[in-house]
């Protein structure tokens, strides 16, 4: 089995023993919760759309490794082109379910994991590229989602992992034995990781000498022993649970269903362990991994913000305003957006190049300045599709009371605008308008992949300052005045 089905994907769900807790309680059963099932079903969508042969050419590739067709979700970028799709891929799965689909951060970090492993094998003659072959092969056959693991709590911001009070806080290697190695810690906000299959445990930052425990990376099944996740809670999230017209969303949710998973004393044998140590890749493989996760910001949440332009037309449409000039204007402005998001992941794909390993990487600024404009232009879409809709979105009353039988002739009444539409249909893109621009949704475009702080980082990395000054003094004649060694840095 190369590709699962959706059905297969949520059998395969109900198989697993996952540990997950939510308001207090065990679920039993994530498949059936009505809290989980809504980004389940947007999950399963990545599944139900390799088998739609209008979709085969972005949801279909050729393995690498095995010469099999498999899931783009655990391909390994073989060129350019395989980037390109990636954005392309995203952003039409994105427009079917208006919420994040989940699997890119486990296709971001087995990508990370491919080029890193080959470049620590190089230095340190190591095994890990051939692990995470073999590992690869599995997750293709199987048609695995894996979540990717990066984010620790972190405590003490000012402190190295090995500094903090509680050890715990990053994850880290407690127990080295001849088969495999013990884990404990915790990753927070972690994307569809109650319904993926593994997860992809990766240092989340920078390492020095002193931090070796926390230099690791492997791979561990979400229902292994000692594995715990606790799942968050989201804006509205209770309304998922009701179902009808005030979940806006109701059939895909609103985001990834993220959680908080601890890791108690968690064995990982070493075929599965990708680097344990090696500090001074840990550095390299958050700037991998990160550059390929910005990358996908202008494919998945163009998909989401055509949504919400289509619903801010049909909203000026509904209340009579569709065809006035301010109105025309804002939705250009949303158009402009989102288009400019697009180009940016479209072009650090295009841009991409080969790395030793013999995969394709992205253009490291290009992606981080695309995931920069999202913290902003995303936010500004939301605020259009507001202005637009009015403020009716934040105080409808519910569905219960539009269903009643005495106060609900008083809802159709006043929540009516063309006296041609039901306010029923009004009522209905309003929760959706509302739900796909507020709260946990917002807070997932400014931190996701990453805080804005981290772009900027990258980006005085990548800004190649002493080329620049040097372009200024050659056209400006003072190329002898300023000594090699005191440009900016």
């Amino acid at each position: 089995m190369s590709l699962k089905t959706r059905e297969e994907y949520l059998d395969s769900l109900r198989q697993q023993k996952t540990v997950v807790y939510f308001m207090g309680e065990r679920i039993e059963n994530v498949v059936d919760s009505p809290y989980l099932r809504p980004h389940i079903e947007s999950a399963a969508m990545t599944y139900h759309l390799a088998h739609d042969p209008v979709f085969q050419d972005l949801m279909v590739v050729e393995s690498s490794l095995t010469g099999k067709k498999i899931n783009r979700f655990t391909h390994i970028h073989q060129s350019t082109e395989d980037l390109v799709k990636k954005v392309k891929m995203m952003r039409m799965i994105g427009q079917r379910t208006g919420s994040c689909f989940q699997r890119c951060v486990g296709f971001d970090a087995l990508n990370a994991l491919y080029t890193v492993t080959y470049e620590i094998d190089q230095k340190y003659g190591t095994e890990y590229h051939d692990r995470i072959k073999k590992y690869l092969e599995y997750v293709q056959e199987n048609d695995l989602m894996c979540a990717g693991a990066m984010t620790d709590p972190k405590g003490d911001r000012s402190k190295k992992p090995s500094q903090q009070a509680d050890p715990d806080l990053y994850t880290r290697v407690v127990e080295k034995r001849p088969d495999g190695i013990v884990v404990r810690g915790a990753k927070a906000h972690q994307t569809g990781i109650v319904n993926s299959h593994e997860f992809i445990v990766m240092p989340t930052t920078a390492l020095g000498p002193d931090d070796a425990d926390y230099a690791v990376a492997c791979a561990i099944p979400v229902d292994a022993p000692g594995v715990i996740h606790i799942f968050g809670r989201q804006t509205n999230d209770l309304r998922k649970a009701q179902g009808g017209i005030d979940a806006g969303n109701g059939r895909f949710g609103m985001v990834g269903g993220e959680a908080l998973t601890v890791m108690n004393d968690v064995f990982v044998p070493w075929e599965r362990v990708f680097m344990c140590g090696e500090t001074d890749f840990a550095g390299l493989f958050v700037e991998r991994f990160a550059a390929y996760h910005r990358q996908n910001y202008g494919g998945c949440k163009v998909g989401l913000a055509d949504i919400i332009i289509g619903a801010c037309s049909a909203m000026a449409y509904y209340n009579g305003v569709e065809k006035a000039s301010h109105i025309r204007d804002k939705i250009v402005d949303m158009i402009h957006l989102a288009e400019t998001l697009y180009t940016g992941s479209i072009a650090c794909s295009a841009e991409g190049r080969p790395l030793p390993c013999g995969s394709y990487y992205v253009d490291t600024m290009l992606a981080n300045i695309t995931k920069l404009n999202v913290t902003k232009n995303i936010y500004e879409i939301c605020r259009l599709a507001h202005d637009i809709t009015g403020g009716f979105i934040a105080t409808l009353p519910s569905e219960a009371d539009f269903r009643h039988p005495e106060i609900g002739q008083y809802v159709e009444k006043y929540f009516r605008g063309r006296a041609d539409v039901p306010t029923e249909v009004r009522i209905r893109m309003a929760r959706l308008i509302e739900n796909m621009t507020g709260g946990t949704a917002l807070a997932e475009s400014m931190h996701g992949a990453g805080s804005p702080q981290a772009m900027r980082i990258m980006l005085l990395r990548e800004g190649n300052l002493p080329h620049k000054v040097k372009l200024a003094e050659e056209l400006s004649g003072v190329d002898k005045v300023l000594d090699k060694t005191e440009k900016p840095a």
